[in-house]
Parts: C-alpha cells; sequence; structure tokens
C-alpha cells in the first residue's frame, strides 16, 4: 500500500488558491499530474501551477465554469488534449457562500446560485469524469463539504449548509451507483480552515478569535490538513473506504 501517485491524473476544481490549491499542490507531490480548474482568477490558477512545477511537478491550469454543463465537457476535452488521458482522481473542491443572506430575504436567484456552485459543479464534474474512470478500472472522486452541513453554518448561511448537506448525501449515493466499478466517493468536510478567501471575506477578526478559541486543537486549520486528508482518501491506503466523509475541524465537531 502506498501514498504514490505516479502515473495518475487528477483534477481539482477551484484549484486557484486556499483549499484547491493545498490539495493540487499535495497530490502533485505525490506523483499526480494535475488539472487545476478556475473560473475567473486566471493569476491565482497560474501561481498554483508555479508552485507544483517549482517542486518538481507536471500541472497545467483550465478555465471553465463548473456549473456550466458544457463548459465542463469542454474542459475535460482540453484536459485531455494537453496533460493525456483519462482523470483517475476528481476533487470536487468548487464551491461558494456567495454572500451571507437570511432566508426571508433571499432571491430565488441567490438560492440557484449557491446550489449550482456547490452542488450542481460536484454531479456534473462527476457525471463527465465516470466513463473516463470505468474505462481505466477504477478510479476515486472526493467531494468537498463542509461542517455547516451539521451545524446549519453561521449568520445567512442557511442556503449554503443546505447545499454542503446535499453534497453528503449525494456522495453516499453515488458512492452506491459506483462501487462495482472500483470507483471510491467520498467527501472531506472542512471546519475553521484560516489561508483561504472564505473566512477573509465572510468572518470578521473578532468571529474567528471565538471560533479558533472553540477548537479543542486550539487552532484554525490550514489547506494542507485538508489536503493530507484527501491524499489519504485517493490513495491505496483507502481502497475499502466510500460513502464516508472525514470531518477536518481540530475537534470543533465531532460525531
Amino acid at each position: 500500500m502506498t501514498l504514490q501517485l505516479t502515473g495518475q491524473q487528477a483534477l481539482v476544481t477551484g484549484a486557484s488558491g486556499g483549499i484547491g490549491r493545498g490539495v493540487a499542490i499535495r497530490l502533485a507531490a505525490s506523483g499526480a499530474k494535475v488539472a487545476v480548474n478556475y473560473l475567473s482568477n486566471r493569476e491565482g490558477a497560474e501561481e498554483t501551477v508555479a508552485l507544483i512545477q517549482a517542486a518538481g511537478g507536471e500541472a497545467a491550469a483550465f478555465q471553465a465554469d463548473v456549473t456550466n454543463v458544457q463548459a465542463v465537457r469542454q474542459m475535460l476535452a482540453d484536459v485531455k488534449q494537453t496533460l493525456g488521458g483519462e482523470i483517475d482522481i476528481l476533487v470536487n473542491n468548487a464551491g461558494h457562500l456567495v454572500r451571507r443572506m437570511l432566508v426571508e430575504e433571499m432571491s430565488e436567484e441567490h438560492y440557484a446560485q449557491v446550489m449550482d456552485v456547490n452542488l450542481k459543479s460536484a454531479v456534473f464534474v462527476s457525471q463527465a469524469v465516470i466513463p473516463g474512470m470505468k474505462a481505466r478500472g477504477g478510479g476515486r472522486i472526493v467531494n468537498v463539504t463542509s461542517v455547516a452541513a451539521h451545524n446549519g453554518g453561521g449568520p445567512g448561511a442557511s442556503i449554503y449548509a443546505a447545499s454542503k448537506a446535499a453534497v453528503i448525501g449525494f456522495t453516499k449515493a453515488l458512492a452506491k451507483e459506483l462501487a462495482g466499478s472500483a470507483i471510491t466517493v467520498n467527501a472531506v468536510s472542512p471546519g475553521f480552515i484560516g489561508q483561504t478567501a472564505f473566512h477573509d471575506t465572510f468572518t470578521p477578526e473578532a468571529a474567528r478569535k471565538a471560533a479558533v478559541q472553540g477548537i479543542p486543537l486550539g487552532r484554525e486549520g490550514t489547506p494542507d490538513d485538508v489536503a493530507g486528508s484527501v491524499l489519504f482518501l485517493v490513495s491505496e491506503l483507502a481502497s475499502y473506504l466510500t460513502g464516508e466523509t472525514i470531518e477536518i475541524n481540530g475537534g470543533m465537531f465531532m460525531r
């Protein structure tokens, strides 16, 4: 059993920074060729690629709105042409709170935007890579959910929390669908992870300090903390693990 991913190709959505970048770098360091997806932050995606290449890894950046099914299909064609071969490892990391909004103030547009980026993207990017995984005799899919799926999140995060809970349900259902094809499907559920645009945008400093005080391990997490669990799930060490969610929160939420 090994954590080596040499000869495998990975796609990480939303990898221009934060958790996605950390995951992309960790997978590349273990030998995978990595497709770095981004929506609008081209500079950030290119920086992720540069960091991987500087460490001796292989990666390329691919722009696509992963809430758009046609854009997803085109991205997969571009990845195959550029890096060669099918996707062995998919990490559905793209996601967003968009903005905090109470249910009584919520527009249908906001609801759709949040559900699309968090759930629809995971569904249809997974759909796009499944045929190639089956053709290669197996694969790994890891979805990124959130502790908000369990505790409802902070103020104005109801639909974000609901979408992330839906990701957990989708993970279990897809794991059952694909088990006979040697494709495992699992999820990681980050808690308070620093060094991300999410908390820089949506969490005031006072709330950040209060959150850290409630974490038994005494610190906020890092993207690399999440990346380590993802690496385990996509490796041979997790070959008999599917349909599960790993909580990465320093003990702030225990099941």
